[in-house]
């Protein structure tokens, strides 16, 4: 296996050993300080709000994960509500002012990244099955490899980013053009709830066009929600498709794409590292 040089990689530790936690002393006792880091955001901070404490920061700092925290990954009742990542990420977060469901979903995802990384290190070992022969292998994928993507708009053909925040689209079959915003890890939430509604009261599933009313913010230019939805549900599937693969391109994240060699069949594919119950869980 060829070395790898993590200190340009998202949540890699720097060369080394890992860092001793401080100790503060004084004349009755003594305490460990948590060592923290920082992690480099994908958005650079330049698509938060006037007034947000991210608003044009590059990076955010946040501790290293305690025995403690391990008590918050561990609690059946937060996992039971589906908010014990969200949980551990608030109580990591140095800057208090910042909320996860503020949060742009890629500086979301390079935190828990980092996250994992600083608890349990950078390997990551999990069950995938193969795309090719259908075995499930264990394979591990080495998380300071996640690079930071910051997308260049210049190279997107169609796109141009607005005054107001919005990324304008231009859909190419309906010619309409869309404004569309980030998603926050609040608008993931309220994704997943109203799949979990849907499956609850047995409805038809609506994933692909819920998403789009999160994301579309105006179209040609009117925000009335209205108008919003009567494009959106009669949106030719060619445009619903454009702006979907538009949307990920332009959405700074992490790219988590890591190379896959099946055990059993040897076959080799670039694939998305899998978030399981293994990524926080370790065995």
């Amino acid at each position: 296996m060829t070395s790898r040089n993590n200190e340009d990689r998202l949540g890699a530790p720097p060369s080394g050993d890992m860092p001793v936690p401080p100790i503060q002393q004084d004349e009755n006792a003594f305490s460990f300080v948590a060592p923290t880091e920082f992690v480099e955001l994908p958005s650079k901070g330049k698509y938060y709000s006037e007034g947000h404490p991210l608003e044009n920061q590059d990076t955010i700092e946040i501790r290293y994960m305690t025995a403690k925290d391990e008590d918050i990954l561990s609690s059946k009742a937060l996992i039971k509500k589906g908010v014990v990542i969200d949980r551990l990420l608030q109580n990591i977060i140095v800057d208090k002012r910042v909320k996860v469901d503020d949060l742009l979903v890629g500086d979301k995802n390079a935190i828990v990244v980092a996250a994992r990384v600083t608890g349990y290190g950078e390997e990551y070992s999990t069950k995938i099955t193969c795309p090719a022969c259908l075995s499930s292998v264990q394979h591990t994928f080495f998380l300071s490899e996640a690079d930071v993507v910051d997308p260049d708009l210049s190279t997107l053909e169609g796109v141009e980013k607005g005054d107001d925040g919005l990324f304008y689209i231009d859909a190419p079959r309906s010619n309409v053009r869309i404004g569309a915003r980030l998603m926050t890890s609040l608008d993931e939430k309220k994704l997943l709830a109203a799949a979990e509604r849907k499956k609850k009261n047995n409805l038809p599933e609506a994933n692909l066009t819920d998403q789009l009313r999160i994301i579309v913010a105006s179209v040609n230019g009117s925000t009335r929600p209205d108008h919003i939805n009567s494009f959106i549900e009669n949106m030719p599937a060619s445009d619903s498709r454009h702006v979907r693969t538009t949307y990920a391109k332009i959405m700074p994240n992490v790219d988590l794409t890591q190379h896959f060699e099946c055990s059993a069949c040897e076959h080799e594919e670039e694939v998305v590292v899998p978030f399981t119950a293994d990524f926080f869980w370790p065995k």
